[in-house]
């Protein structure tokens, strides 16, 4: 689909004034990135980012869930740690479990089966736990729509804390009765809103180790050892990498470069990321991250639990293997479903405002998709055809579905058109999953068309434009060494915080080379008028330019970076998008 090329708009001058004792290209970048003041400027760069974390405690319900927690403690009463199966859920439950252990709590963890129990807290599980004696069960990136089951939970004789970060429910009466440290809360005041699940387990786990008796020097290792699953589910969760969760994410980073964990040094060599290599954002994206969602997945989220807690050697790299194996299940079953998906989809469909592909057992089949899965197949017709996209699955007598959307349309509103024929929902604007309340055939029926109602009323007056931000036209002539080195200094990149991508005019094109096992990459060689020849990398994108005809001049956008190999260091370019020059 063929991209809106939008340049940000030029610096400044007082801007350039204000930020010219930087390289020249960062006054460009602060102003797109909205840093508009040498404070905001230093915050972002900062060398010690630990400096910007927010106090704990200026969480309302944080001083009084801190002293639920250290009684519970004291008494020795069981304490479980209720966490979610993604790899934000993992890691805030490895985080909270360990530091509660570390205070001497009898602390255990417990994660649901996301096909048998699914999302957040069910009745069966409080049962459960009940039964085994708890006391005091905190919640980690589980939503904040519990009501009935803290109900029951707190019937049960069990006190309840729920650490969280999604959206609370339109009504106030919606909310379970309980102490709830979330971000979103109506009338909260701690000043990051875009933590994650992790982040704000972070915080509850710092608060804790604030109100114990140990050294500050240990206070501070402990909190400090805690970094790596921080970032890790951080970036996983793609929420925003600004503010105090760039703070966040940058001290992980520094951590997770140290490589302490065992379970973290197997799966980092199980990912193929040589020793020497420095562990970034998109490793973790892109490379571990799917490794540790893929448990929950296909199997069961333990599997990561545990890689992230043992300290035995033998049983990381056991559980690494495991969950690279998955990895590689859930690559096959994803292909496996967009490509019926696709082919299933009336061409019609795929240009409505919303796109829905049900498995073929809510048709005339008999086959039903892997629930794991199913999101990312949604999020994969979502970037085909830049629109809404829903893939619904059935299991026994229960209809799922998952989400993923584009800027135009926020999924959650639209949820909650169609509540009522919704058993249990959450999510964010662009990603949500789902229960039908019934299987019957004509009430999905009936729910597909209400969901395309609301979707049509929602974006109503709105056009679907894919458009590729970029933060400045650059002369590939200018580049050296030294400039991307320097804009190594606005990692870590993530949400809110992109790669910086650079346009580029009137290329001269020398050369066009496929790669890889089944050429499916490019590798081009280009040069502007008066500079050096440049290589640049299409990964995955040879169908789309290996028709370029050489000696044609085209516009690129790219990221710039330096690549090392065998010794040698050069300037890379890596294509995001190519269009025709007019120059």
């Amino acid at each position: 689909m063929t991209k809106d090329w939008q340049v940000a708009s030029a610096v400044p001058p007082a801007l350039v004034e204000l930020f010219a004792d930087y390289p020249s290209l960062f006054a460009q970048l602060f102003f797109n990135r909205g840093i508009l003041n040498q404070n905001a400027a230093v915050d972002f760069l900062a060398d010690d980012p630990r400096r910007l974390f927010f106090d704990p405690f200026l969480f309302r319900a944080m001083a009084e869930a801190v002293q639920l927690a250290i009684e519970h403690i004291k008494t020795g009463h069981p304490i479980v740690v209720y966490g979610d199966y993604d790899a934000d859920g993992v890691t805030a439950s490895a985080l909270l479990t360990e530091i509660l252990r570390t205070l001497r709590a009898r602390a255990d963890h417990y994660i649901p089966d996301r096909i048998s129990e699914g999302y957040g807290l069910n009745e069966a599980a409080i049962d459960y736990l009940a039964k085994k004696g708890t006391k005091l069960i905190i919640t980690v990136d589980n939503g904040i729509r519990n009501k009935l089951e803290i109900e029951r939970a707190r019937a049960l004789g069990m006190d309840i804390i729920v650490t969280d970060h999604h959206l609370p429910p339109d009504e106030s009466s919606d909310l379970p009765d309980c102490l709830i440290i979330n971000p979103h809360s109506r009338g909260e005041t701690y000043p990051e809103k875009k933590l994650a699940g992790v982040g704000v387990a972070f915080k509850f786990a710092g608060a804790l180790i604030q109100k114990s008796t140990l050294s500050a020097e240990k206070k501070d290792k402990l909190i400090g050892r805690l970094l790596d699953l921080v970032a890790i589910g951080t970036i996983t969760d793609c929420v925003s990498l600004t503010g105090e969760n760039r703070a966040l994410v940058k001290s992980g980073l520094a951590v997770l470069s140290r490589q302490q964990r065992p379970g973290l040094k197997a799966l980092i060599r199980e990912a193929g990321i040589s020793d020497d290599k420095k562990i970034d954002a998109w490793h973790i994206g892109f490379q571990l991250g799917p490794r540790l969602n893929a448990a929950g997945r296909l199997d069961h989220a333990n599997t990561s639990f545990h890689l992230l807690i043992t300290r035995d050697d033998q049983e990381a790299a056991s559980l690494a293997r495991t969950l690279n194996a998955n990895n590689q299940v859930r690559q096959r079953l994803t292909d496996e479903i967009l490509a019926a998906a696709d082919q299933d989809l009336d061409p019609a469909e795929k240009g409505k405002n919303i796109i829905i592909a049900r498995s073929p057992n809510l048709k005339d089949g008999v086959e039903a998709w892997n629930e794991g899965v199913i999101g990312l197949a949604a999020g994969r017709l979502c970037e085909r055809y830049y629109r809404p996209a829903l893939v619904l699955t059935k299991r026994e007598a229960e209809v799922k579905g998952s989400g993923r959307s584009v800027a135009e349309l926020n999924l959650m509103a639209m949820l909650e058109k169609v509540r009522e024929y919704l058993a249990r929902w959450g999510g964010h604007a662009a990603a949500c999953g789902f229960t039908l309340k019934s299987d019957r055939p004509e009430f999905v029926q009936e729910f597909i068309a209400a969901v395309k109602q609301a979707a049509n009323d929602l974006l109503a007056g709105k056009i679907f434009s894919p458009r590729l931000l970029i933060d400045a036209e650059f002369g590939l002539e200018n580049w050296t060494e030294k400039i991307i080195a320097d804009l190594d200094r606005f990692a870590p990149f993530g949400e809110d915080n992109p790669q910086p991508k650079f346009l580029s005019r009137g290329l001269r094109l020398l050369d066009v080379q496929l790669m890889g096992n089944e050429s499916q990459h490019i590798k081009l060689r280009l040069k502007s008028e008066t500079s050096p020849i440049f290589s640049a990398l299409g990964f995955g994108r040879s169908e789309d330019w290996k028709n370029l005809p050489i000696g044609g001049k085209i516009d690129m956008v790219y990221y710039a970076q330096i690549n090392e190999f065998n010794g040698r260091r050069e300037i890379q370019l890596k294509i995001i998008d190519i269009k025709p020059s007019a120059a």
